[in-house]
C-alpha cells in the first residue's frame, strides 16, 4: 500500500516515544557507522578528492540510493527518549516531493530566494554567514554578527550562541537558558539594523 500522507509533528512524536530502544552509544559507534560501510560497498560509492561535487549522474544516483537506503534502515535517532523514529521509503519520498521548492529567507530589500539547484547550475548559491552554533561571548557577539551582516556576499545569518548572559552559564531548562535567547535575537537584530540590512532572514 503506498503511503499517500506526510508523517505530521503528532505521528512523529509518537514515533519517538514508542520506537526501539538503543542506547546513544550504540548509534553513534556501530549502527551508523557499520550501515554506511555496507552501503558505500553495496552502491559503489567512491570520493574523488579532486571533485567536491559529483557531477557522474550514476554516482549521483548511487548516493541518492544509499541514502533513502540508509534512512529506511537506521531511522533518526531522538537524544530525548532514546528511540529511533522510523521511515518507509513511500513515506520518505512523499516527504521529498511534497518539499517546496522554493521559497524567501529574510524580508523586503533584504530577502533572498532559496530554491532547489542541480550540481550544474548556473545560478549562484544562498550564502549563509555566521558562527553557526558555535559559543561567542557576550562582548564580541554584536560586533561579529554585524560584521557578517556587513559583508555583501552573505545572505542570511547563522548565529552563535551566547556563552554567557549576565556573566552566568545559560543552562538548559533554566531562566537563564531563555535570558540568553532573548539577548541573541536582539543583539541579532540590531547587528543588523546597524549593518543596512534589517529584513536579513535568520
Amino acid at each position: 500500500m503506498t503511503y499517500k500522507e506526510r508523517v505530521g509533528i503528532f505521528e512523529a512524536y509518537h514515533r519517538a516515544a514508542t520506537g526501539p530502544r538503543i542506547s546513544e552509544d550504540e548509534w553513534d559507534n556501530e549502527i551508523i557507522p557499520g550501515t554506511l560501510s555496507k552501503l558505500k560497498k553495496k552502491y559503489n560509492i567512491k570520493m574523488d578528492k579532486k571533485q567536491i561535487v559529483p557531477t557522474d549522474p550514476e554516482l549521483i544516483n548511487n548516493i541518492f540510493q544509499a541514502g533513502l537506503e540508509m534512512l529506511t534502515t537506521t531511522g533518526v535517532y531522538c537524544i530525548d527518549t532514546g528511540r529511533v523514529i522510523k521511515y518507509t521509503e513511500d513515506e520518505i519520498l512523499t516527504a521529498i516531493k511534497a518539499a517546496p521548492k522554493k521559497f524567501y529567507l529574510g524580508e523586503g530589500n533584504d530577502a533572498v530566494l532559496m530554491q532547489d539547484r542541480k550540481h550544474d547550475d548556473c545560478r549562484p548559491p544562498v550564502i549563509q554567514g555566521g558562527p553557526t552554533g558555535a559559543p561567542v561571548s557576550e562582548e564580541q557577539f554584536l560586533n561579529m554578527h554585524e560584521a557578517y551582516a556587513k559583508e555583501p556576499l552573505v545572505d542570511t545569518i547563522v548565529n552563535g550562541v551566547l556563552q554567557t548572559i549576565h556573566g552566568f552559564d545559560p543552562t538548559p531548562n533554566t531562566p537563564w537558558e531563555i535570558a540568553a535567547v532573548r539577548s541573541e535575537v536582539q543583539m541579532l537584530r540590531l547587528a543588523q539594523a546597524r549593518a543596512g540590512r534589517p529584513g536579513m532572514g535568520l
